[in-house]
């Protein structure tokens, strides 16, 4: 049995432009990893309707319980301008001792650590149950056609996950020194004033919607939606867009559109935010008498996976490795474990990720051995003694 070396795989995979929503073959890299491993591979591709095709990986080896499934994604987000990059985002150089490319942190490097990982615990012997990658194409864009529709097919085919690890770059100097044990939810509200346009000579003709929508600001800022709890911090709202468009300056606008973002733990859901902006927007309106119209999205609820058995395995497996006990999380933003907890419990340890979305991302070398380490670790102590 072949093991693969986890950095050079994870230049190849950042070889390959794979910006969501295309694959560029780094799909295909993977695959001729897993199979001569014993993987069976199967592409599953999506297409809600509006949305562009997805191309997506699950490989599975074993096909008995307990099943423990890795996820990760192999698309990444554009490189921007590669003049403003020391080497070419995706030729996956090496200097003093750091991988270079998009998607060396995030998270292209995870997943081969990953893989490294399972090949060696595969050497080891007879597996005493299942491993499953579970690899998108699509966890940058709309995340359609990605995890949630994998999951779904999964369920549809009487594949049955016991607990999942998400290799996202979630730790904070070095790789393992954090398990995220929940996220966050997150959600968009969107407010139209809609007024009456005058002159602004003549103002007591006129109902000029930026007063009422600066009241509706300043109310929904100022009040904090909570104080955290013991596993979450503090849920936060924040104004994104505050938009008039109104270039005349002898004239009150007709309409004044503001946007927030909502980051909320599990003392609040999005009907119950949503109920909250209601109310005080009917308020304001009710007031000035004016009409407030809001619309809303929601790309993710919040979720806790409880520390127990299976985090605890998690957190020992990482000791072992590191010699410094992880510190368990909720913070940053969300990540396709929003999907997974429906399904299993779910966590995430992955490398640091202070580099992730920007110009030169980069992670050690050293840093990528250590991820694979600390897999290898999980993988050994789920599959001798698996969480109840």
């Amino acid at each position: 049995m072949s093991i693969p070396d986890p950095v050079e795989l994870a230049r190849a995979l950042i070889r390959c432009p794979s910006v969501t929503p295309d694959d560029a073959g780094a799909l295909g890299v993977l695959e001729d990893v897993l199979k001569p491993l014993g993987f069976t591979c199967r592409r599953l591709r999506f297409e809600a309707p509006g949305t562009t095709p997805i191309d997506n990986l699950y490989a599975r080896i074993g096909t008995e319980a307990p099943h423990f499934c890795f996820a990760g994604h192999t698309d990444v987000v554009p490189p921007g301008d590669a003049k403003l990059w020391r080497t070419d985002p995706f030729a996956a150089e090496i200097r003093d001792g750091v991988l270079y490319g998009r998607g060396a942190a995030d998270m292209k490097s995870g997943i081969t650590a990953f893989a490294t990982a399972a090949a060696r615990h595969l050497e080891k012997g007879a597996l005493n149950g299942s491993i499953s990658l579970l690899i998108t194409g699509d966890e940058e864009g709309i995340a359609i056609n990605g995890t949630k529709a994998i999951l779904e097919w999964l369920r549809d085919h009487g594949e049955r996950l016991d607990h999942c690890l998400v290799g996202e770059p979630t730790s904070t100097a070095r790789a393992g020194d954090t398990i995220k044990i929940g996220r966050r939810g997150s959600m968009k509200i969107a407010f139209t004033v809609r007024g009456v346009q005058g002159h602004t000579a003549y103002p007591q003709n006129a109902l000029n919607p930026i007063p009422v929508l600066a009241r509706l600001v300043t109310w929904l800022d100022a009040e904090p939606l909570d104080a955290g709890t013991d596993h979450f911090e503090p849920s936060t709202l924040v104004f994104t867009t505050f938009d008039v468009g109104n270039p005349a300056s002898n004239v009150s606008p007709a309409e004044a559109r503001a946007a927030c973002n909502i980051r909320f733990n599990d003392l609040h859901t999005a009907e119950s935010l949503l109920r909250r902006a209601e109310q005080i927007a009917g308020e304001v309106a009710h007031e000035t008498g004016s009409e407030i119209a809001i619309e809303s999205s929601v790309s993710g609820v919040s979720f806790l996976t409880k520390p127990g058995a299976y985090t605890e395995l998690l957190a020992r497996a990482i000791a072992r490795v590191t010699n410094v006990t992880p510190e368990f999380s909720t913070g940053g933003g969300t990540s396709d474990a929003r999907f997974i907890k429906d399904y299993c419990p779910v966590a995430e340890v992955g490398l640091p990720g202070s580099t992730m979305h920007k110009v030169d991302e980069c992670v050690p070398i050293d840093e990528i051995n250590r991820l694979a380490d600390i897999y290898a670790a999980i993988l050994e102590s789920y599959f001798s003694a698996p969480p109840q």
